[in-house]
């Protein structure tokens, strides 16, 4: 089921696309990479998987019902977004912790004994890194880095002028009467 899940889960780039939004490199990268993952360990039946499908779970049921809200037209508080994005980031640190938990398992335990491949552990631990990093940019960049390029809200005080004259404040003409623009 959780394979399959992944599928409808492109319909949210799908969406980005059609309502002509940008679609950052972490949000394709990610679906496309998932998918191709997913599929790779279903093939194997890889034991560690189900602990990476209880924690996408969690943490995607918060960020869709967050996506739902907003979609309604309901806000959430900005703290919101940055919980979902910290709980991703503690999503990829567990699935690295997981995959050094199960390489050196697998490097004692006798021959057969936890389903899963070296080669599933590396890819699984290239993917995760890969996503940590990502994920700690976007955070960075979404809610830490100062923004560039912000217009100050309050405007701009003109040149001294004459108690009633007209002026111009971004093209439309505005009185001036005892210093108090109308």
């Amino acid at each position: 089921m959780f394979v399959l899940s992944k599928v409808p889960e492109l319909g949210d780039t799908v969406l980005i696309v059609l309502r002509k939004k940008p679609l950052i490199f972490l949000h394709w990268y990610h679906h496309i990479t998932v998918l191709l993952y997913t599929w790779f360990s279903f093939t194997e039946y890889t034991s560690s998987a189900r602990w990476f499908v209880v924690m996408n779970y969690c943490v995607h049921s918060v960020m869709y019902s967050y996506y739902a809200l907003v979609s309604m037209g309901k806000y959430p508080p900005r703290m919101l977004a940055m919980t979902i994005t910290f709980l991703q980031l503690s999503q990829m640190i567990v699935g690295c912790a997981i995959n050094i938990w199960a390489h050196n398992y697998l490097a004692t335990a006798p021959p057969h004994s936890c389903h899963i491949s070296q080669i599933n552990i590396k890819l699984s631990m290239a993917m995760y890194f890969s996503y940590f990093v990502l994920f700690a940019h976007f955070f960075y960049k979404a809610y830490l880095a100062p923004k560039r390029g912000k217009k100050a809200k309050i405007e701009p005080i003109p040149e001294p002028i004459k108690e009633t004259t007209k002026i111009e404040y971004n093209g439309y003409p505005r009185q001036r009467q005892n210093g108090v623009v109308h």
